[in-house]
């Protein structure tokens, strides 16, 4: 049996296992002075790729032993990666008064403060949130006494929050940049006896309510706020008179003429564009160089030499090279005879989808409606799609470094898609063949917003399932259901094809096939973490990063779709993937040594790669 994971264990609340590699029997025994402590004697079966937990009792002692012991039935040694250990601690102080902890929080979250400002305000002590000094009177909740958020990068008015702290007697808002006026609740803190507002940029007068600095009842400072005015309404009200009558008088005719400048130069340089356009162009196809724009069917024929030169073809409609007058490839996908898309429709899908724009997402450079002729133009890929990088037999193998930031790339992508967007886009079918590579294998996003732009709900529900065989959702394919969870099942595909260089579907033989993810999830099932990696990838990776890629990709392919996670939780996933993958430079690799490197011999792995297939290949099958 072989395990990856953590245990934890905790003195008064036993151990916890956390992301188990393995679905085999085991069981966890700790000892402590030749005792048997836990009550956990029963054998257990951790789920596969996931985090679980169960829990005893031990008494309260110095130090524990802890084993981990493989039921009579297990065939390999069980291997304990990593331990935290925890102790737990009374807490002897009250919780922070309600009032005081609300208060608190509602700053934290105004002002966005990222110190250690998480859980009780004051309690437990030890962990009080930087910047508080709390009272802890025996028998009653903590209060907050001293409020230090100087040069805590606050902005924005002074919340009414701070009047909520009712036991406050030193607060210090200096050196921030918050502005508006100070207000009065500050001067009704009962036993306020320090107020620091200096170097902010506040202005108006001080309130009534503060004016008991004056008999040193109250230390106040409020210098460095250049707008502050501390004798009454009328201090400084005849300077700033004279000083606006004297400002306007000097702006106002500069202002004038920057203005006139800045309109004679915008001039200028329009009629000087405009006659380079003309020279460039003719004055028939000048505005064939706009992006973004609406394009003539006569206009795509010249850009594409009268759809000369198809490079693909999709649900959508065959797509053509064509170039601009400029010089700019571009791809042109002109909608086919049977697609369902409406004149209308497109027309309204096209004009918001030229308004998206990520770094990972093939740019729309503009479309075509003219009469029954519908079409979107892209920029042109010039290194294909990922699907020809995996399985083509003229590209260059592609590391395991450049496969996980193609699979980044296309998840920040989708994230954009999924998040920015408003209202979202769900891409409906993502697959290989939709991720677009740029010359230095840069991963670009492909034909999303070909369906409707996604609505406020967080579902939907279609008339007929759009997708890929191999990439579609089985939820969504049953119940016509669509949520951008629809979206992280395909990207899980793309990633387990990524890891493995094989298909979505696996044929074993002429009338079965195998989904790639069940034959992966057979293979990790028998401990053959090495049989599914790519082998034209020579040994050269982390197998700990590969490890931590598979079970994500099958955490996104779960059939529950709310199991599943956010595109935003893959990309954080994948990040760290990359890391452990980087972590390689300057030692060996971790299986580098036993893969072949001469061409025959890397054809017999690949033989005995497709014998493995069929020895797994027991369990459900597609035919």
């Amino acid at each position: 049996m072989t395990a990856y994971g953590r245990v934890t264990t905790q003195s008064q609340t036993g151990m916890k296992y956390l992301q188990h590699l393995s679905s085999r029997i085991m069981s966890l025994m700790c000892t402590t002075c030749h005792q048997l402590l836990c009550k956990m004697q029963q054998p257990y079966t951790p789920p596969f790729l996931f985090a679980d937990s169960f829990s005893g009792f031990v008494q309260g002692l110095a130090s524990y032993s802890v084993s981990l012991v493989a039921t009579e039935n297990a065939t390999l040694t069980p291997i304990l990666n990593a331990m935290e250990m925890y102790l737990v601690e009374p807490i002897t102080e009250v919780a922070t008064d309600s009032g005081d902890a609300r208060a608190m929080m509602s700053i934290q979250e105004n002002f966005g403060v990222e110190k250690n400002w998480m859980g009780d305000p004051c309690a437990p002590k030890a962990f009080a949130w930087i910047g508080l000094t709390c009272s802890y009177p025996p028998a009653h909740a903590s209060k907050i006494t001293a409020l230090n958020v100087s040069s805590f990068g606050l902005a924005g008015t002074i919340s009414t929050d701070f009047g909520d702290l009712n036991a406050l007697q030193y607060l210090d808002l200096s050196n921030n940049n918050l502005s508006g006026t100070i207000p009065n609740f500050l001067g009704q803190l009962p036993f306020l006896i320090f107020l620091d507002l200096s170097s902010n940029d506040l202005y108006g007068t001080i309130p009534d309510s503060l004016q008991k600095s004056q008999n040193g009842t109250l230390s106040l400072r409020v210098g460095n706020n250049a707008n502050i005015c501390a004798n009454g309404t009328a201090c400084g009200s005849s300077r700033k008179k004279i000083n606006g009558a004297l400002l306007a008088a000097i702006v106002i005719p500069i202002v004038a003429v920057i203005a006139i400048f800045v309109v004679l130069f915008l001039l200028l340089r329009q009629k000087l564009k405009g006659k380079d356009k003309r020279k460039a162009t003719g004055p028939e196809d000048e505005s064939a160089l706009l992006e973004n724009r609406e394009f003539s069917y006569r206009e795509l024929k010249y850009i594409t030499s009268n759809y000369s030169q198809e490079i693909g073809k999709g649900g959508f409609g065959a797509v053509f090279l064509g170039y601009l007058k400029n010089g700019n490839s571009v791809a042109v996908k002109v909608r086919s005879d049977s697609s369902s898309q409406g004149g209308k429709e497109f027309l309204a899908e096209a004009r918001h989808l030229t308004r998206i724009h990520h770094k990972n997402l093939v740019s729309l450079i503009g479309y075509c409606k003219d009469k029954n002729h519908l079409a979107l133009v892209y920029v042109y890929m010039p290194k294909g799609n990922l699907q020809n990088h995996l399985r083509g037999s003229t590209s260059k193998p592609l590391t395991w470094e450049q496969r996980l930031h193609i699979a980044l790339d296309a998840a920040q992508g989708l994230e954009y898609l999924h998040i920015a967007c408003k209202p979202a886009l769900i891409h409906r079918d993502v697959k290989s063949t939709n991720i677009l590579l740029t010359t230095d294998l840069g991963a670009k996003i492909a034909d999303f917003g070909l369906t409707k732009a996604f609505g406020d709900s967080k579902t939907h529900i279609t008339t007929e399932p759009a997708g890929t065989m191999g990439y579609l959702d089985p939820e969504y394919f049953c119940s016509y259901h669509i949520s951008e969870k629809s979206d992280v099942y395909s990207f899980g595909v793309v990633l387990l094809e990524l890891i493995t260089g094989r298909p979505p579907i696996i044929p074993v033989s002429d009338s079965v096939s195998v989904h790639v993810g069940e034959w992966v999830q057979q293979s990790l099932d028998h401990g053959a973490m090495e049989s599914i990696v790519d082998a034209r990838m020579v040994g050269d990776y982390d197998m700990n990063s590969v490890w931590k890629a598979a079970g994500l990709a099958l955490h996104c392919k779960l059939e529950v779709s709310r199991e599943r996670p956010t595109m935003a939780e893959v990309v954080a996933q994948l990040k760290e993937c990359l890391e452990l993958e980087n972590r390689l430079d300057g030692r060996q690799r971790s299986l580098g040594s036993n893969f072949p490197r001469e061409g025959s011999a890397l054809e017999a792995e690949e033989e005995q790669q497709g014998g493995d297939i069929q020895a797994v290949a027991a369990g459900p099958a597609m035919r």
